[in-house]
């Protein structure tokens, strides 16, 4: 045969072979397109329809190379649930990129995962898939892995470090491994730009040898159980950028100065450990640093100047240490702070000047040290102020003017000093201000009336100075006023009948002063455990709304006061005292009626004009009461439905930031509603508005929230797990059977030690029929719980993990009949939609 002949005939072979295995692998794709759709649900998998000749290289989602190959698959966060179906690479060989994060899914996939080869983006992260991890060896080609936030138990995979090409890899927030080390040999991954280790169950040293990965830009280990000291081989990593070993709690030592070699390091987060000795120099000298955060430590020594010459510090935190000495002086006057907290330390001195020069200064902390000095009268211009603690110190003098009214500013506290002079009127400008803290000091003078105009004051305190004169009546218009404590001042005159518009308050303490007249009639609308009026001047009878459930104490130390019914320790009214009180309630009474007929005769002359009002509804409508709505999800009602039912009688609960109300809508469906303070949270003053002012109930905040007001959306978390935990075991957030100064998580947490204690733990209501996923929600409370914020979950984490403990998401919601019996004992719960 001729070799033309041959040689045509070969390539006629080749080709059909070449055409069998491509149509092979194309049948193999759409076999696992179909699988896909099979064992997965969710409605974004609906556009996957091949129907009209589509193709499945045409989908979302999905990449093909020139030949038809499918390289890329990502249905990141579609929401998807279900079986992720096994040996992916098996029908997809040429695959280089699978994002299947955000998606609840299982099944033994990860085991096929790992023989793709070709495989160089591998990304499941927020998938909660309970499993062991396989050796990731013949992943050669991988160069981004992200494994985070899963449920992984047994062994953390040390074939890891095999994969050279690595250049990423992320592994935070798997809490259910057994504690490991990081091995010596990491260092062969000399590619690895970012590595993420957080929140794992990292134990033991941090190897040298990481030292040698000088390719890393971003080193993030926190939230573990490191120990010993920090290798100065650290500082050999001429690259990196961030570096976070907080809340390690065991990692001990000093701060190795070699850290002062990082130059192109920007942020670096060593707080919550065990660090001893000085902050080095060098570290202060870094040229590109913006963050630097070693609180809650054991730190000595004085605060480096060379802090003060800085051109990039935006936040400085080093609260909870041992330093001493003065605050560098020139601190801030080069950078733009953004962040200072220097609060429990030992540091004397003056404050410094110049911290709010560059214009941006949120917070300014130095609470808890021995400061001494005036306030700064620059800090009067900080604009953009809107947390001001310097309690527990040594200042005195005088409150510079314009200090308390300042636009942006939402707490101020000067508590525990030597402060004299007056209280600043200017605080009628100070709109965003929802605490006030200046109690034990020596201010004199009036409370100024111009107190009214900071609309938002959820909370004052100005006991225990030298104030005098009466108490404005015009307080009673600060409607949002939660706690209100005057006691231990020089105050006369009568209280105010006003206080009683005041329906949120729960404190009032206006004793040891020198108030005179008798307690007003309307203030019977308060509870009489928030009052306390004793040791003053009072007299006349006691409202008798106050008397049942009163506390004697609130009313002691006033010889003049009497009880209209008899009360043992005080006298009974005589008939002038109660001529008294029958005069002022026919004087309320007249004055009632007056009020009544002078608005009948308004609202005719008012009704008579309706036809030239009825074209500014729509302007009405839109504005109606300047309310900012905010929706948390998708709704399919309107503002005006919502605000018309905002009404007393919906009211179901009152806490530290606004009014609840239980609302049903003309669609059927029932909402909750919270109507926030415009605290707290926003005032109505356009160009005055902060939303960073956060308030809170107590047994909801977070522990990190206590005493510096410190929030983040992991506080928010904290407080969705306070309020699950509530749904799962009946329980208010504080109970007495706690303990005292115990609360919900407190109690639940140590009812967990044993079998016996988790069923303890469940509400007997539920627990009949939906044990196990009682249980499931408990696990989800706790994880929001965990006194470490980097152990808490985002709130999307949150979600997903509800959605896959929902009892009614893999099979019937109707009850089978062998869970009639015990469903029978559940009284109060007539179907599932009630639970």
């Amino acid at each position: 045969m001729a070799p033309k002949v041959v040689h045509l005939l070969l390539v006629l072979l080749l080709s059909f072979v070449l055409c069998d295995s491509s149509r092979a692998v194309r049948d193999d794709q759409l076999r696992f397109f179909n699988l896909m759709k099979g064992s997965l649900s969710g409605k974004a998998l609906s556009e996957w329809n091949f129907s009209g000749g589509k193709r499945y290289c045409d989908f979302r989602g999905v990449g093909c190379n020139d030949r038809g190959y499918v390289q890329s698959v990502n249905i990141s966060y579609w929401s998807l649930s279900g079986d992720f179906p096994a040996d992916v690479c098996s029908y997809l060989p040429e695959l280089r990129v699978l994002d299947i994060s955000g998606n609840i899914l299982h099944g033994n996939f990860l085991n096929g995962i790992v023989n793709c080869s070709l495989l160089e983006v591998f990304n499941m992260s927020s998938v909660y898939l309970g499993a062991t991890l396989p050796d990731f060896s013949k992943m050669t080609s991988l160069r981004v892995l992200d494994l985070s936030y899963n449920l992984f138990s047994g062994d953390f995979p040390m074939s890891i470090t095999n994969l050279t090409n690595l250049e990423v890899i992320y592994f935070n927030e798997n809490n259910g491994l057994n504690f490991w080390q990081l091995p010596g040999n990491i260092s062969r991954l000399t590619k690895l730009r970012v590595m993420i280790f957080t929140t794992c169950r990292l134990s033991g040293p941090i190897p040298a040898s990481i030292g040698n990965m000088t390719s890393l830009i971003d080193l993030e280990l926190s939230g573990n159980f490191l120990s010993g000291q920090i290798p100065k081989e650290l500082g050999l990593l001429k690259n990196l950028q961030q570096l976070e070993l907080y809340y390690n709690q065991h990692l001990s030592g000093s701060i190795p100065e070699e850290l002062g070699n990082l130059t192109q390091l920007v942020d670096l987060d060593m707080s919550v450990n065990r660090l001893s000795g000085s902050i080095p120099e060098s570290i202060c000298r870094l040229p590109k640093l913006q963050v630097l955060q070693l609180y809650n430590n054991s730190l000595t020594g004085e605060i480096p100047g060379a802090i003060a010459e800085s051109t990039t510090l935006t936040m400085l935190s080093l609260y909870e240490n041992f330093l001493t000495g003065q605050v560098p002086q020139n601190l801030g006057r080069s950078s733009p702070l953004v962040l200072l907290d220097l609060s429990e330390n030992n540091l004397s001195g003056p404050l410094p000047a110049e911290v709010c020069r560059g214009g941006k200064l949120i917070y300014l902390l130095v609470l808890d040290n021995k400061l001494s000095g005036k306030l700064p009268d620059s800090y009067a211009n900080c604009k953009s102020l809107q947390r001001l603690r310097v309690s527990k110190n040594y200042l005195e003098g005088l409150i510079p003017q314009d200090l308390p009214g300042l636009p942006h500013v939402s707490i101020i506290d000067l508590a525990d000093n030597n402060f004299t002079g007056p209280l600043p009127s200017s605080i009628g400008n100070a709109r965003n201000l929802s605490e006030l803290y200046m109690q034990n000091n020596k201010l004199s003078g009036f409370i100024p009336r111009e107190i009214s105009g900071a609309i938002n004051l959820v909370k004052i305190d100005l006991s225990d100075n030298l104030l005098s004169g009466s108490i404005p009546p015009e307080i009673g218009n600060l409607r949002k006023l939660n706690t209100l404590m005057l006691q231990r001042n020089k105050l006369s005159s009568s209280i105010p009948s006003s206080l009683s518009f005041l329906k949120s308050v729960r404190v009032v303490d206006l004793s040891n002063n020198n108030l005179t007249g008798s307690i007003p009639e309307t203030l019977g609308g308060l509870s009489p455990n928030t009052i306390n009026f004793a040791d003053n001047e009072l007299y006349g009878p006691i409202p008798i709304s106050l008397i049942k459930g009163w506390l004697v104490e609130s009313f002691s130390g006033n010889p003049g006061l009497c009880a209209p019914v008899h009360v043992q320790s005080f006298p009974k009214c005589t008939h002038t005292h109660t001529q008294k009180k029958l005069n002022s309630m026919w004087a309320i009474i007249i004055s009632v009626i007056v009020i009544t007929v002078g608005a009948l005769l308004f609202l005719r002359r008012r009704y008579s004009k309706q036809g030239a009002l009825v074209q500014h509804d729509e302007t009405l409508s839109s504005s109606f009461f300047s309310y900012d709505v905010k929706y948390f999800h998708r709704i399919c009602f309107d503002q005006i439905e919502i605000l018309e039912a905002m009404v007393e009688k919906n009211i179901v609960g009152r806490g530290g930031s606004g009014t609840v109300y239980r609302i049903g809508l003309r669609s059927g469906e029932i909402v909750a509603v919270k109507k926030l303070w415009t605290k707290v949270l926003q005032a109505r003053g356009g160009r005055y508005c902060t939303t960073t002012v956060v308030a809170g109930t107590y047994g909801y905040l977070a522990p990190e929230y206590a005493y510096s007001s410190k929030a983040s959306t992991k506080s928010d978390v904290y407080s969705f797990g306070v309020v699950l935990m509530e749904l799962i075991t009946g329980k208010k957030p504080v109970e007495a059977e706690f303990g005292e100064n115990k609360n919900i998580v407190y109690w639940v947490s140590k009812k967990l030690d044993t079998k016996e204690g988790v069923m303890d733990v469940l509400d007997k209501r539920l627990s009949g029929s939906f044990r196990d996923e009682m249980i499931r929600v408990l696990r989800i409370a706790m994880r929001c719980t965990y006194k470490n914020p980097s152990q808490r979950p985002p709130m999307n984490e949150v979600v997903q993990l509800l959605v896959e403990a929902d009892p009614c998401r893999y099979h019937s919601c109707n009850l089978s009949n062998n869970k009639t019996k015990e469903a029978s004992n559940v009284t109060k719960i007539k179907n599932q939609s009630e639970v």
